[in-house]
């Protein structure tokens, strides 16, 4: 009988090793640091495991220099009915039109998205801030000094995204959506 636990891992393996016992996304030097390696070496690595999940279901999830297993998009469904739950975190409709205006636009102010939305936003923000999908991310320099907003590395990674860069690009037709003036019109009515 061969005796496995002599042989050596890859280093690919050895990476996959500490993401998976890591709880926060992992900065690729740490990685190099703890396994003695380059950092290119890790990179290769990452490389590597990137392909392999690609056939499987987990993926590399990037954040800058710091990397993190997830699972696939592309098993979202399986996994929600394992769990027994319709979506991770329920977002109303509200709250995902907020994400979507703070994701591009950010940071911005409550009066800033109230205006964009044409509606206090003030729960919803409150609820999203609780969901840890929005934070404060500092204030203005204007009158009353507003609070600024904008999104988590939780709201990335409940998407599956290692950044807002990663955004789908928009199709801006509308010039109220692009900042400019449009002349009013009645509120269109949704089918649904």
């Amino acid at each position: 009988m061969t005796n496995h636990a002599a042989e050596p891992l890859p280093l690919h393996a050895l990476v996959e090793s500490i993401l998976f016992v890591a709880t926060d996304p992992v900065p690729v030097p740490i990685l190099a640091t703890a396994l003695d390696v380059k950092a290119g070496e890790v990179e290769d690595a990452l490389k590597i495991l990137a392909e392999e999940y690609w056939k499987r279901g987990l993926q590399l999830l990037r954040m800058g220099d710091r990397v993190h297993i997830t699972t696939s998009p592309r098993a979202a469904k399986a996994v929600e009915k394992f769990l027994g739950i319709e979506h991770t975190i329920g977002l109303s409709r509200a709250a995902l039109e907020t994400l979507a205006i703070l994701a591009y636009k950010q940071p911005l102010t409550r009066p800033q998205i109230d205006a964009i939305r044409g509606v206090n936003s003030d729960s919803v923000i409150e609820n999203l801030i609780a969901k840890d999908l929005v934070e404060e991310t500092g204030r203005t320099e204007g009158p009353g000094r507003p609070i600024l907003y904008g999104t988590t590395e939780a709201f990335l990674r409940h998407f599956g995204l290692g950044s807002v860069a990663e955004l789908p690009a928009l199709e801006l037709d509308d010039p109220a959506v692009e900042g400019a003036a449009a002349p009013e019109a009645p509120a269109p009515l949704l089918k649904e």
